[in-house]
């Protein structure tokens, strides 16, 4: 039973979900693949069955992508003109509010008040961002012999493939979506199986803003059905991808067996956060806590390793233990909730059996530790804090994806940027410290494609990249770099 005091956002079972969850040639497609079921992580239901395409589908699908890219005109429109239709389809975006967040929210592990205060918004403004590159990126005048002109031309790719994840649909699918289009390409887009709806009634947006109908497609359907295959089309010029670092391996071997093609992949992360006895203790100790509990740790930033200078650490410990009881576990849509569920049954044991195990040998649980019980059925795990676990060990040096948040304590700084730099992965990292000289030095110090000083997690700096070194993926997702990561270069030498 829900708590007495709980009212629900929305009610899930009054929302109807159109008929046709793949959009091919401008609109809607049943697919004729298989059925996969969808279930709802807040309660456990299972409230749709995936209409997946099927292998002719997706052939229809890229090379409707190819034939809007060649024929549509869209890649050779004004770049204004490009602008212009991207500006509507945002401020449409931001219009559906009412349409796109109980979606989004319905079978997502997305709360619904933050879906409202952030999720839609940015999606929105990262099209808009993306718009405004159209006419800004042009060629050069290279320097050569007076009786020559050399000139370095950008164009599109044509047919760009992009698997979204399904911890942020709409926001992780826009990163994808609006530097292709707005470069000129047409995209061909897998969203996750898991969370496959929200992202068709963008489409749906798309087309109302103006976009030709095949330059933005969706297909529906697992990765060894249609993701693998989608990749290794040959009609596939450039592939984009967030998610796990073996799948973005998996990826890449496809891509170069099948082209090569560029890729851009951010994987996954196993962040530091590092808090220096100067660092003011309240602020940096809410900034850990809500950086593993956001989404309930499922994030790829997520800031799951804490290193704390030892003579302050109990403080900052007591402060985080505090935060983590606060929380209360339940489905996306009640207004109660702060803690939302795991996305699967699945990843949920998976949560568990590395936490077990890390107890089992010898790390110590002094928060949650177990699943949650909420009041209504669904994947749910409490904020965990595990002490004493080895450096070597799964708990800190695999990505959890959940609420898990292992505590190690250094002396100095050379210590510090030993352990946080002490893992296959290099995607984000947090310091916290009152000294200036201090905070630069660990900028330089720490190998991870971003470093938040005195902060922790993204904002709408669109002009920041965002992407990760070593096993955490290769090219950037957002600023510049994502837009002319969506454009090829020619060079032209004429001379009469």
């Amino acid at each position: 039973m829900k708590e007495s005091c709980a009212v629900d956002i929305f009610n899930p079972d009054l929302i109807v979900l159109p008929q046709g969850s793949n959009f091919i040639g401008g609109r809607r497609v049943v697919g004729r693949g298989q059925a996969i079921p969808v279930r709802r992580p807040s309660d456990g239901r299972i409230y749709a069955d995936l209409d997946s395409v099927d292998d002719a589908q997706l052939a229809q699908a890229v090379e409707d992508a190819q034939r809007a890219y060649k024929s549509s005109g869209w890649a050779q429109t004004d770049p204004r003109g490009r602008m212009r239709v991207l500006r509507r389809w945002a401020d449409l975006i931001d219009g559906d509010m009412e349409t796109l967040a109980p979606l989004e929210a319905l079978g997502s592990t997305r709360m619904m008040h933050e879906i409202r205060a952030w999720d839609v918004s940015y999606t929105a403004e990262t099209v808009r961002f993306f718009a405004e590159w159209a006419d800004k990126i042009g060629g050069e005048v290279a320097s050569t012999t007076p009786d020559k002109l050399g000139l370095t031309i950008h164009e599109p790719y044509g047919v760009v493939a992009a698997i979204a994840p399904w911890n942020l649909p709409l926001v992780m699918a826009a990163w994808k979506i609006a530097p292709a289009i707005a470069a000129g390409n047409s995209i061909v887009l897998k969203p996750s199986e898991m969370t496959p709806f929200s992202i068709v009634r963008l489409a749906e947006l798309a087309i109302e803003a103006g976009l030709p109908a095949g330059i933005f497609n969706i297909v529906q359907g697992d990765g060894r059905s249609v993701g693998d295959p989608l990749v290794r089309r040959p009609e596939i010029a450039k592939v984009t991808f967030t998610g796990s670092t073996a799948t973005g391996a998996a990826i890449m071997t496809a891509c170069a067996q099948t082209g090569p093609k560029p890729v851009t992949l951010e994987l996954g992360g196993k962040s530091p956060q590092i808090i220096f006895a100067d660092a003011g203790l309240d602020k940096a100790s809410a900034i850990v806590a809500r950086a593993i509990t956001l989404n309930a740790g499922q994030v790829c930033v997520a800031g799951s390793r804490l290193l704390v200078q030892d003579k302050v650490a109990d403080q900052v410990i007591d402060r985080i233990m505090a935060a983590f009881a606060a929380h209360k576990p339940g489905p996306t849509w009640a207004s109660y909730s702060t803690l939302g569920p795991i996305i699967s049954d699945g990843q949920l044991d998976r949560i568990d059996g590395i936490v077990q195990r890390a107890v089992t040998d010898g790390a110590q649980v002094l928060a949650g530790g177990t699943r949650a019980t909420a009041p209504q059925d669904g994947s749910y795990f409490l904020p965990t804090l595990l002490q004493n676990a080895a450096q070597h060990s799964e708990a800190v040096q695999s990505e959890i994806f959940g609420p898990v948040l292992t505590v190690q304590t250094f002396a100095d700084e050379g210590e510090a940027y030993a352990l946080a730099n002490d893992s296959n992965y290099g995607l984000a990292a947090g310091v916290h410290t009152g000294d200036l000289s201090r905070a630069l030095r660990a900028t330089r110090a720490l190998e991870a494609g971003t470093v938040w000083v005195n902060r922790y997690g993204r904002s709408n700096d669109f002009i920041l990249p965002t992407g990760g070194f070593k096993q955490s993926g290769i090219g950037k997702d957002l600023g510049r770099e994502a837009y002319v990561a969506n454009l090829k270069t020619k060079v032209a030498l004429v001379e009469f």
